[in-house]
């Protein structure tokens, strides 16, 4: 059965987000005083083949532990549907 994948990937809190910064600034100097704490991801979106949910997830978790989060300083969250 072939599911939808999207995984978001972020920086843990306490790791400097340099990008988060930059674009807080940008967003200040444009007049949105109000934005703070701006922290920037990404988001991976794929098709996978699995025989259920729960191990499309599974796959999908042991996926971002070896390639698409840095684990030491990267936490993500998987949604499978």
């Amino acid at each position: 059965m072939t599911m939808k994948a999207t995984v978001h990937v972020f920086l843990k809190p306490g790791v400097l987000d340099v990008q988060g910064k930059a674009v807080e600034s940008a967003l200040y100097g444009l007049g949105w005083s109000g934005a703070a704490n701006v922290r920037v991801g990404r988001v991976i979106e794929f098709d996978i083949d699995a025989a259920d949910r729960a191990t499309a997830d599974a796959e999908v978790r042991a996926m971002c532990d070896k390639l698409l989060a840095n684990p030491v300083i990267e936490g993500y969250r998987v949604d499978v549907a």
